[in-house]
């Protein structure tokens, strides 16, 4: 479909209430969220898209801001006709998730934020993003596999299975570096913290405990900040938490879901 001037692609399964995912940066697209499109989809109508500038999607202007990528988003939403849809953002796609709600009060059902962030620059301190921002500029000029593998231990524990970190390093080679400079900056620059004491959807915030790219301390303060949210932290897990304990990142998707009742 096309979107605010754009290509836009995704996938779609089941049935059920919608339940839209919004995939992080770093090269990834709406294949990231297989387990859950294949977990939730005999309870959920869930659709993943490929954010401007990833997978099939056409790249947004270099300009582009959060604050176009969760109009893209709401007019998408739209466009499919889905009322009123749990929204799952992961890392990039929490900031997204909490943009979308900033621009957009009446269209989400709810929000699961996922090794969020309320931005770069509403979750960490400028030293650390002016450090991020200057090491990913630097680097996405060479090619992928000369840098892209130091990125892993950010994403996956240790422990992971070898075949995962295979499989997730392969997702994130499909990175196209224009269009991630542009998703890079808009990040760095967002700064979400004033919209999360007025979220009033049921919102739960669900954290990898060993998140070495978005801290823990990152997800408590989000919980903090946003009233009468959840938090679920699942334990021995890190940045990608819907790959590397899938199982049971579904498991607290579904419960809090579930605890809601349909959508109105």
């Amino acid at each position: 479909m096309t979107v605010s001037g754009l290509k836009i692609t995704y996938r779609r399964a089941g049935s059920g209430d919608p339940l839209v995912l919004l995939h992080g940066g770093f090269g990834f697209d709406s294949r990231s969220w297989r387990p859950q499109l294949d977990g939730l989809k005999e309870v959920f109508d869930v659709v993943a898209w490929d954010a401007p500038g990833c997978g099939g999607s056409d790249d947004p202007p270099e300009s582009y801001s959060m604050e176009q990528y969760a109009d893209c988003l709401a007019g998408f939403v739209r466009a499919l006709g889905l009322t009123r849809p749990h929204i799952l953002g992961l890392s990039f796609g929490g900031a997204l998730a909490l943009a979308l709600y900033a621009r957009h009060p009446t269209l989400p059902g709810s929000l699961i934020l996922a090794g969020a962030y309320a931005g770069w620059a509403g979750s960490l301190p400028p030293d650390e993003v002016q450090r991020r921002v200057q090491r990913i500029s630097e680097e996405v000029a060479r090619p992928p596999d000369e840098w892209l593998p130091t990125y892993l231990p950010g994403m996956l524990t240790a422990s992971a299975p070898p075949e995962m970190a295979e499989q997730t390093l392969a997702l994130m080679s499909d990175i196209r570096p224009r269009a991630s400079l542009t998703m890079l900056r808009a990040m760095a620059e967002a700064d979400l913290r004033g919209i999360l004491p007025a979220i009033a959807v049921p919102t739960l915030v669900l954290h990898g405990a060993l998140d070495a790219r978005s801290p823990l301390a990152v997800g408590r303060d989000l919980h903090a900040r946003i009233p009468e949210s959840r938090l679920a932290v699942l334990s021995g897990v890190g940045h990608l938490s819907n790959i590397e304990a899938a199982a049971a990142f579904n498991l607290e998707v579904m419960k809090f879901l579930g605890s809601l009742g349909s959508s109105p």
